[in-house]
């Protein structure tokens, strides 16, 4: 195949658009492209924020004055969980990642993400699962228990609705957006980059992001487990947090702040990513230090791991761990300072300009800073102590958050709102706005300090007179109104750059990324043909860059077939390793995304018995993803423009999807270790231990089930040949025979797992090696169907491999689990039939 010839821009222009364009009216129903979907996103969690903040206002009102009665206890309980929820889970972290489902391919010179099908699905999860929880809240059954939903307040017996529910299955159904924007963005910043952009060439902001998803990935299955867990306590009576039958409550606050610390960092990193780009633009100098700042946010992120018992200092945590956490709570302090220091340096050796976005810089500067130094006080054993569940936590909090994460959004919006739309600012309202936030956020938590360290706890709806916080509180109540006037003059603001700002050529701040080097508004495509990187990727020159890559002198540069095509690098030197094909727009996220949702209504109505069939559903939909993936014979090698040829990324051994199974298996390992930590604590913690029954070991089908998934990865691990087929159909019949025998022992020991958390924990954990098994079943009998369909072969077994990875992982994870019950027997002591 030889390479078409360079086309002019204007005809390149329009057949690229053919290609990439989302249609307009039902067909933006099926857009992917990375540009909707991070916008779609974004907007989404500002109408959420905005959701946040009047419940803000509620408890405001309600807090203003003593003995109020403008909320009721009940409802109170609802609004202050849901601001909690709202803030945290719907607005801070789905923000960030519509930013760099945005920025990412743009600042690395590509063309979108690796997956713009699973963006899609991901930012319908989100929307319907954000949904859910404030649809929840209009109906007064949303839920009551706090953000962080502490167990036995947030069981069957004290939250006997639906609330707690609303709450354990809503989350869990927007953390599948977490998790796939996670997975999407670690591979897309390691193989989806311009060549010649090596890792120590990549622009800051993208080290970030790579480190945010890492965490991620890490971060939240314990979340997602500990959710899974209380809703089968409370639907099957599985008694993992109940104490009287060997659970603890102490289990759901490990598992949930083995997630909660390090979000914070989750949520402070991407606004600190930000800050990272904006202010050596605005400084007219290259950034201080960029290895020793990626250096430290490495450090950052893996010190935040280590503190989740920073949380926890009151709850009876032997004093030689409190003095471990307590350190490593401080230590965190260290590589934080180095990220502000940079920016200092940078901001000293440069020539700043006063405008609006760094104004708000400045605004964080102030305000994160105090909230650091609140960080370190109760980072201390002893003051923790005193000022536990106080106001006082809760407004270094908010320091952190909204100083660490609110004012550099701010600060970002002014920034790249002229890329999406095309316009610069106004500004006639910026300074005011700012402004009243600032003052107005001051005023409001700076005086909920004073309130915490006069003793006021947190999460009451009312006070008594005598107590003394009546005036300090009602200071924070007109502050938030104050910083809330602050935000909506924001919103106007905005509204009015949209409409109403003046349009631009290139490159407004003057900045030396690649995302200026594209029109703006920015096209479907990104880049009409893709650059070759020789410098840092923050020291380049989009306005001499731009126009070279928009007549198509770059890679890429022509049309293929109607293939949406990027280049796939090597991960770490940045060099052309393959062409990249990615999928078309369809409506098959979205029918994914309701499927999805509805399995998670079903189990809300305890509709149990049909939760199954949707899963399938789902499982089908998924299936159908692919119908136009791949390829039916082989390809040469593609001519990719400056005499480069590549294969095709399904005759490659490392594409795209191969890490997407290796990361997405990295969280999965995360979540099973999870749940092998939460049953060994059982046993180390809780009462009730050993069981007074001895626990079954049922030898005969534990045998069978081990044989069988020996002989299924065995068998799974072979390549292409003639016996292709009938390795497959082995593998399959060797998994069917794995679900047999493990469903068999979980029928017959059910009872059993409802009368202590020792079988409850086996059970979970069989439980957990049958769905892998089930999964397992579905790739073997999947990579039969496209070997008979002719999409493998010798150069063209992609399938196979990533069947091949899932099948060695299900070994390793069900040989644990069928050797789990002799281990749980050995540690309670017995010795089971």
């Amino acid at each position: 195949m030889t390479q078409a010839p360079r086309k002019s821009a204007l005809r390149l222009h329009r057949e690229l658009t053919e290609i990439w364009g989302t249609p307009p009216g039902w067909g933006r129903l099926q857009a992917v492209n990375h540009t909707v979907i991070g916008k779609r996103f974004m907007l989404t969690a500002l109408v959420f924020f905005a959701i946040g903040g009047i419940l803000a206002m509620l408890i405001r009102t309600q807090l203003a004055t003593t003995q109020s009665a403008f909320l009721d206890a009940a409802t109170y309980a609802q609004v202050f969980t849901m601001h909690g929820v709202v803030m945290m889970f719907l607005f801070a972290i789905p923000f960030f990642e519509g930013l760099a489902m945005y920025l990412l391919p743009k600042m690395l010179g590509s063309r979108d993400l690796a997956f713009p099908r699973m963006s899609a699905y991901g930012y319908w999860c989100y929307l319907f699962g954000g949904t859910f929880l404030v649809g929840a809240l209009v109906t007064g059954v949303a839920p009551d228990g706090g953000w962080f939903m502490y167990t036995p307040l947030s069981s069957s017996t004290y939250s006997p609705g639906v609330n707690a529910d609303v709450w354990l299955l809503g989350i869990t159904f927007v953390e599948i957006s977490a998790l796939s924007a996670a997975v999407e963005i670690l591979v897309s910043v390691l193989k989806l980059r311009a060549p010649g952009m090596s890792l120590t060439r990549m622009p800051i902001f993208a080290w970030y992001m790579l480190i945010v998803a890492g965490m991620m990935l890490i971060g939240f299955p314990p979340l997602i487990l500990g959710s899974i867990l209380l809703e089968a306590e409370r639907a099957f009576g599985l008694p993992f947090f109940d104490p009287t039958r060997g659970g603890d409550p102490l289990l759901w606050q490990h598992l949930f702040w083995l997630f909660g610390h390090p979000e914070v960092y989750i949520i402070f990193l991407p606004a600190a990513g930000a800050l990272s780009t904006i202010i050596p633009t605005l400084a007219r100098r290259p950034l201080e230090g960029y290895e020793i700042v990626v250096a430290a946010v490495i450090a950052l992120a893996f010190l935040s791991f280590g503190l989740w018992v920073h949380h926890m200092y009151t709850v009876g945590i032997p004093h030689v761990a409190l003095s471990f956490f307590s350190a490593a709570s401080g230590l965190a302090a260290v590589p934080t300072g180095v990220q502000i220091f940079a920016w200092l340096a940078t901001l000293a050796h440069g020539k700043p300009r006063l405008s609006v976005p760094m104004l708000h810089i400045f605004g964080f500067m102030f305000v994160f800073v105090l909230g650091g130094l609140t960080g370190v006080m109760l980072a201390m054993v002893p003051f923790d102590w005193q000022a536990h569940d106080t106001h006082f936590v809760v407004a270094h909090l908010h320091y952190v958050l909204v100083g660490g994460f609110v004012f550099p959004m701010l600060a970002a919006a002014y920034y790249w709102l002229p890329h999406i739309f095309g316009r610069q600012a106004v500004q006639h309202l910026s300074h005011a706005a700012f402004w009243m936030i600032f003052i107005g956020f001051n005023l409001t938590f700076f005086a909920m300090h004073l309130t915490g360290l006069r003793g006021m706890p947190r999460r009451i709806s009312t006070y008594p007179p005598e107590a003394g916080w009546e005036t300090l509180n009602f200071i924070s109540s007109m502050g938030g109104f104050i910083m809330t006037t602050g935000f909506a003059l924001v919103a106007l603001d905005l509204l009015l750059l949209a409409v109403f700002g003046k349009p631009f050529r290139r490159n407004p701040w003057q900045a030396g990324t690649l995302e200026w080097a594209m029109p703006t508004p920015p096209t479907a495509y990104a880049f009409a043909s893709l650059p070759e990187i020789s410098a840092r990727a923050d020291q380049l020159d989009p306005d001499r860059l731009g126009p070279v890559l928009a007549s198509g002198q770059g890679y890429l540069g022509a049309t293929r077939h109607g293939w949406m095509e990027v280049i796939g690098v090597d991960m770490v030197t940045g060099k052309p390793e393959q062409v990249v094909v990615l999928p078309k727009r369809t409506g098959l996220p979205l029918l994914t995304a309701i499927a999805t949702g509805s399995f998670f209504a079903l189990l809300l109505v305890k509709l149990y018995w049909l939760a199954p069939i949707a899963l399938l559903i789902v499982a089908a939909l998924f299936l159908l993803w692919t119908r136009d993936c791949g390829l039916k014979s082989d390809l040469a090698d593609l001519p990719v423009g400056h005499g480069t040829n590549l294969p095709h990324h399904y005759q490659t051994e490392q594409p795209p999807s191969y890490w997407a199974m290796a990361f997405t298996l990295t969280a999965d390992a995360t979540l099973f270790a999870s749940l092998l930590f939460g049953s060994l604590f059982l046993w180390l913690s809780a009462p009730n231990w050993p069981p007074e029954s001895a626990i079954p070991i049922d030898v005969t089908t534990s045998l069978i089930a081990a044989a069988a998934l020996v002989v299924a990865a065995g068998f799974g691990r072979a390549t292409f040949t003639g016996r292709t087929e009938r390795n497959l159909c082995i593998v399959a019949l060797a998994y069917g025979v794995a679900l047999l025998a493990l469903g068999y022992f979980l029928i017959n020991t059910h009872g059993e797992a409802t009368q202590h958390a020792a079988m409850a924990s086996i059970f979970a954990v069989k439980t957990y090696a049958i769905l892998h098994i089930f999964v397992g079943l579905i790739l073997s009998l999947f990579c039969l169907w496209r070997v008979r369909s002719g999409y493998v072969s010798v150069r063209r077994d992609l399938d196979l491999r990533l069947g091949r990875q899932w099948h060695l992982f299900t070994l390793t994870t069900g040989l644990i689990a069928l050797a789990f019950p002799l281990v749980i027997n050995l540690l309670a002591g017995g010795a089971g039939p």
